[in-house]
């Protein structure tokens, strides 16, 4: 093998291509992710919620075409992953934005369970080639998995208005249009906004990743060589499983955040108010992070961070009555939550691999969006054995804790590692 010439992806700068156009691209990228994660994903509860008192149905039955759409989701973030990988993040994140727009316009013409259930499951997997993580690889490829933390970082400020826009616009246009005119208004942000920007920015073109030849020297690992090799990471198992126990905490609170916080006593408009914060929180977070803990690792950040969830839905599992006290821990949830985001997407390069990010995220992803899918349910069943959110926030907490103790395992064991290479 030693005369073989192989090719092999290099992250070279290349100054005219890695400065204003990456910019342009890292905006377009965080105004379609303020629209793609309001409305594929924020504004669910408060839809369903106004679906289930016109229709009549229950919170098992409408959060189960959620999961049914979110494990779709999960069978599809490899191939997506790999795809982008490839140079196709232009035709994919355009092609799902185009065809989100497409479905909620269906959604809202929907009066039985099968059309909504068909309609949901689509937009559930979508959401593989809408949210964070196409947008995390199409930065990755763009400027190379060493320098994509700025523009990670940056995707993940504009994401954090997500919740904060759409939140009160959803709610204002139930209380004057209701949700079928909501659904129409999504549609065409989806179809108009998101679609224009991923069209026109994505462009795999100016991607710094090339090719060069070598003829000396071992052939280097193949992207699929690399995947397998995570494989035998204990880091990679670690880093999955805490993955996993984060979606499941963080889903199941953001589609039940909304009525649980109704049954904690507190009116709706401080409901809306109080969820509105955790955007602005989740933004504070990101900009503290990117000002004092540029020269941290990601592994260091994560094993702080961390430890702030337990802690959240602690204070939540007491039911507290006190808006202040409901706003306080909105907002260090979503300051934590907002940096975790990330640690999430940086710990691929930092901690496994610099090759191959799309598809190796992927796969470390595949179990967070099966959690992802069946979170919500899973909590509606909880809350219909009990009638209560009680249960329903400690078991939140038991994932909080596990996430904990998962990533501290994981960067335990990466750091000794590191430092056994050297």
């Amino acid at each position: 093998m030693s005369n073989t010439q192989a090719t092999v992806p290099e992250e070279p700068s290349r100054p005219s291509e890695t400065t204003d156009s990456p910019r342009a691209l890292i905006t377009a990228l965080g105004i379609g992710q303020i629209c793609a994660w309001g409305s594929l994903y924020y504004s669910f509860p408060l839809i369903a919620e106004a679906m289930m008192a016109e229709l009549g149905w229950s919170k098992t039955d409408v959060y189960g075409a959620a999961t049914i759409g979110l494990v779709l989701a999960g069978f599809l973030a490899y191939p997506v992953g790999v795809a982008v990988d490839n140079g196709h993040g232009r035709a994919l994140m355009g092609g799902a934005s185009l065809m989100a727009g497409v479905l909620l316009a269906c959604w809202s013409q929907v009066d039985g369970l099968l059309g909504f259930y068909l309609v949901i499951a689509g937009i559930g997997a979508l959401q593989a080639a809408a949210l964070y993580e196409p947008a995390f690889a199409v930065i990755a490829r763009r400027v190379g998995t060493s320098k994509a933390r700025a523009g990670i970082t940056a995707i993940t400020l504009w994401g954090g208005f997500a919740s904060t826009v759409f939140i009160p616009l959803v709610q204002f246009l139930l209380d004057h249009w209701g949700w079928r005119d909501a659904l129409l208004v999504l549609a065409l942000i989806n179809g108009l906004v998101c679609a224009t920007a991923y069209f026109g920015f994505i462009r795999p073109d100016k991607d710094a990743v090339h090719f060069i030849h070598s003829s000396h020297g071992p052939a280097l690992t193949t992207d699929k060589q690399e995947v397998r090799a995570t494989f035998h990471k204990p880091v990679f198992w670690l880093l999955m499983l805490a993955l996993t126990a984060y979606a499941g905490a963080f889903t199941a609170f953001t589609f039940h955040m909304y009525p649980l916080l109704l049954e904690g006593g507190l009116s709706t408009s401080d409901v809306v108010w109080a969820i509105a914060t955790i955007g602005p929180a989740q933004v504070a977070g990101r900009i503290l992070i990117s000002i004092f803990g540029s020269r941290m690792s990601m592994r260091r950040i994560g094993t702080f961070v961390v430890a702030v969830f337990p802690l959240v839905f602690l204070v939540l599992a007491l039911r507290p009555s006190s808006m202040l006290i409901v706003i306080a821990v909105c907002v260090v949830y979503g300051a934590s939550n907002g940096i975790f985001t990330i640690v999430r997407g940086l710990v691929v390069p930092e901690m496994l691999s610099r090759r191959a990010y799309g598809a190796i995220n992927g796969l470390l992803t595949f179990p967070s969006t099966l959690a992802r899918a069946f979170a919500p349910v899973a909590a509606a069943l909880l809350w219909s054995s009990t009638m209560s959110y009680g249960v329903v926030v400690w078991s939140i907490a038991a994932c909080a804790a596990l996430l904990t103790l998962s990533f501290w395992l994981a960067a335990w064991t990466s750091h000794s590692m590191s430092r056994g290479h050297r």
